[in-house]
């Protein structure tokens, strides 16, 4: 971008109007417009409601597997059965993911009625596993109408945070996206050391109307920012803001060239490749999520140690989503995701050296390293997409690269259990490590579309004026 170009702060608009500002690439960006004129209220709003929102959802995938016994002493389904469960319920929550997000971009689904179903969608999947007569109905219940639900929460949540917050998306996206993970910590425990066979109705039920509320209550005061909007404070053709820190961001991850639109994107190279990496890392973690218990309690480690191990997992796993998403921001988004494919695929090797020689302390840091670089994919993905191809877009261009989940849920729990039943817990884990280091090296091929050597200067030029 030339540095002559008169920045867009300096410009006038009338009281609560707007003008659009073009940059070298031809993008347009929305100026004039403060958050609280458009929605009454601080932009922070579009960070704190659905963070507690995906709180709310992640009971479903993240405690899961700590009610793997009571779940099956209560209805007699076999074991494979649950991990099969916990792979159906992945497989749809990532499949509505891009029609969700389509159906919003066009104006036909709000944020609030998506929110609503997903609140639908959560107590339907409770009251499945409390109540199903046959697991076939479980499947159902629990697997396509909670997955579905919560498939509409997550892809709302996700991509409302970086509409909002354009300008450096990383840290607020992870944040939201970290509630994922340790909101599921109480029910970890709950499900795990609490619940039985005489009490899994009524709590289960219990869960399931207070979590929907929830969602229902929070989604109520959703509001998207209008097309191409970008925060007035901060100048999209220069980007000279007093905040050193939107500066570094904005050099490290430029914005998109333009907005793309789903059918762009996926001509392009990277999506693909996107998709690709995300399918193996997200496999490695629900790999972790689905066996992890099992494997401790295999290796003779006591129940409360199993679940202090998932919880610290789910903790990690959810509060390292925002510190990547800080350090992307700083670091750059490529950079940092090629790091943490490492770690992830490192801590899988620790996790089972461990286990297997029954060192409780390295068990639980492996857990918590193994919970980090898990957790961190995503809010990296999300905002990468909205890097790449745009925010206009971004909840379909998303749910393209988050339908990798749909095959990711089910190899890392389905095809995980016959891995395990056929090579044992050791070969499981040695296969996750290996993807996990593989992929770091296809993250380092990554690379915005359309953005050449002569637009980088100019940018850096610009951004460091």
């Amino acid at each position: 971008m030339s540095t002559s170009e008169k920045p867009a702060e300096s410009e006038t608009a009338p009281p609560g109007g707007f003008r659009e500002v073009k940059d070298v690439n031809g993008r347009i960006y929305r100026v004039g417009e403060t958050d609280r004129q458009i929605m009454g209220r601080s932009r922070r709003w579009m960070v704190f409601l659905p963070w507690v929102a995906m709180m709310a959802i992640s009971s479903s995938e993240y405690a899961f597997s700590s009610a793997e016994e009571t779940l099956s002493g209560a209805h007699g389904w076999h074991g494979a059965h649950i991990f099969w469960l916990l792979g159906v319920w992945i497989f749809f929550q990532a499949a509505v993911a891009f029609p969700v997000g389509e159906l919003r971009e066009r104006g036909t689904l709000s944020a609030r009625n998506a929110m609503l179903i997903g609140a639908c969608g959560t107590v339907l999947g409770y009251l499945a596993l409390a109540y199903a007569p046959n697991v076939w109905v479980a499947y159902l219940g629990f697997g396509l109408f909670g997955g579905c639900g919560a498939g509409a929460v997550y892809a709302t949540c996700v991509n409302m945070v970086g509409k909002w917050y354009p300008e450096r998306k990383g840290g607020k996206t992870g944040f939201v996206n970290g509630g994922f993970a340790y909101g599921s910590v109480p029910f970890i425990f709950l499900f795990k050391n609490y619940m039985d066979v005489g009490n899994l109705g009524g709590i289960l039920t219990a869960v399931g109307f207070g979590l929907a509320i929830t969602v229902a209550l929070v989604g109520f005061f959703f509001v998207d920012p209008p097309k191409n909007w970008w925060p007035p404070h901060v100048d999209p053709l220069r980007a000279a803001a007093d905040d050193p820190r939107i500066r570094r961001s904005l050099l490290k991850n430029p914005p998109a060239v333009k907005q793309y639109k789903p059918s762009e994107a996926i001509r392009t190279p990277v999506l693909p490749l996107m998709w690709f990496c995300l399918l193996c890392t997200a496999g490695i973690n629900i790999f972790g999520i689905a066996f992890q218990v099992p494997f401790g309690d295999e290796m003779g480690f006591a129940g409360g140690i199993v679940a202090l191990a998932m919880s610290l997992k789910a903790i990690i796993n959810g509060t390292g989503r925002g510190v990547i998403g800080w350090i992307s921001d700083r670091y750059g988004r490529r950079q940092t995701l090629v790091i943490v494919c490492i770690v992830l695929g490192g801590a899988q090797y620790a996790v089972y050296f461990s286990g297997s020689i029954g060192n409780m302390p390295l068990f639980l840091l492996a857990s918590m390293v193994s919970g980090f670089g898990g957790g961190a994919i995503f809010p990296l993905f999300a905002a990468m997409t909205a890097d790449f191809f745009g925010e206009n877009n971004n909840a379909s261009n998303y749910g393209m690269v988050y339908s990798s989940k749909l095959v990711s849920g089910l190899v890392g729990s389905g095809l995980g259990a016959v891995v395990v039943a056929a090579w044992g817990y050791g070969g499981a884990f040695i296969l996750a490590g290996t993807i996990g280091l593989a992929t770091a090296f296809l993250a380092m091929l990554l690379r915005q579309p359309g953005r050449d050597l002569r637009t980088t200067s100019q940018e850096s030029l610009a951004l460091s004026a």
